[in-house]
């Protein structure tokens, strides 16, 4: 038994210590990247992969070592992973909608400059309905 009990601490370690190295990356690129869309990938990306993996091996610990069958982790990990990247597409909309209308400046990007789409169309931006639109209220 105490063989088993190893080779589970041994692999709850290693998606713990695999989780923090991802959590370490997220972290340090939303410090050191310039821009907010560039910032926007270290906590959206790495660092929802670290903590979803520390969440697992929490989760193996105690059905491995303690025999407890438990979802708290796995619904926390659910939940992240379905809110995460919601928060930033909505980040980059909001960013991408005030670049277009002169509210915000991007200094020092590598990623350039926002382009202009053809016709005015901001596909990526909240636009307010055109008249005569089915969410046109004033025309109703």
């Amino acid at each position: 038994m105490s063989a088993d009990v190893s080779l589970a601490e041994w692999l709850v370690s290693a998606v713990i210590v695999l989780g923090g190295g991802f959590a370490l990356v997220g972290s340090w690129g939303l410090v050191r990247l310039p821009s907010l869309m560039e910032r926007l990938h270290g906590p959206t990306k790495a660092s929802t992969l670290g903590l979803g993996a520390m969440l697992v091996g929490s989760f193996l610990w105690f059905q491995l070592v303690e025999g407890v069958w438990t979802t708290h982790e796995l619904l926390i990990s659910v939940f992240l992973f379905v809110t995460a990247p919601i928060s930033a597409n909505m980040i980059a909309k909001v960013h991408l909608h005030r670049l277009r209308h002169g509210e915000a400046s991007e200094s020092g990007s590598s990623a350039g400059r926002v382009p202009s789409l053809p016709g005015g169309n901001d596909w990526a931006t909240h636009q307010a309905p055109h008249e005569g639109t089915p969410g046109d209220f004033a025309g109703d």
